[in-house]
């Protein structure tokens, strides 16, 4: 696990009386197929603390733990928080691009909060169309507890997904690559041709169609 992720923003922006900080990230950016997907999450007012005390030397960015350790943190931080999730599919990806998709994403998680956050903390440097206070951090996954926290709920999702979708599509073996662009993939992309879950727009898928 990489550097502890920190509480430090949270506290500065809890003593200017912003109750309601909400950290934002997406996943299945860079992937080839299926949704990019962001979550928005807020902690119960002092339940920050508890969680805090509780997680800390676990939470950190998504990426950096274990599928295990995922599955094992994300009831207990929905215990102490409120999300929302926001996801944007392959067609409309294909559409917009994935950068307006991510966008689209993270602003659907925001709106789907049940309470209207403070202030957005962003993993980094997606500006939204929305009228809050927002700080995009670049690397906040790995330095901001409630980005990171965001990070694992949309990470867990987002593979459940990914394992539904194997089930119609099992010759890409979505269950194990969660649509990303391993060797085994682009090999059943070179086979089998992109399914209707690919993202078109990306270079290998639209690669394997030109073949």
């Amino acid at each position: 696990m990489g550097k502890k992720v920190a509480i430090k923003i949270e506290k500065k922006l809890l003593r200017k009386g912003k109750k309601f900080i909400a950290g934002v990230d997406e996943v299945g950016r860079g992937a080839l197929a299926g949704p990019v997907l962001a979550c928005a999450l807020i902690y119960h007012c002092q339940d920050i603390f508890q969680a805090w005390d509780l997680f800390q030397d676990e939470v950190d960015d998504s990426k950096l733990l274990s599928p295990q350790k995922r599955i094992y943190l994300f009831p207990r931080i929905k215990e102490f928080a409120w999300f929302g999730i926001g996801k944007i599919q392959s067609k409309i990806i294909d559409r917009i691009n994935i950068l307006e998709a991510t966008r689209r994403a993270m602003k659907e998680a925001v709106l789907s909060l049940p309470v209207k956050p403070d202030i957005l903390l962003i993993d980094g440097n997606v500006k939204l169309d929305l009228p809050i206070p927002q700080y995009q951090i670049i690397g906040g996954d790995r330095t901001s507890f409630v980005i990171s926290s965001a990070s694992i709920l949309a990470k867990v999702i987002r593979d459940r997904i990914m394992e539904r979708l194997h089930n119609f599509y099992s010759p890409y073996n979505f269950r194990r690559n969660k649509g990303y662009g391993t060797r085994e993939h682009l090999e059943s992309l070179s086979k089998y041709g992109p399914s209707p879950v690919h993202r078109l727009s990306f270079s290998p898928v639209r690669n394997a169609v030109e073949k």
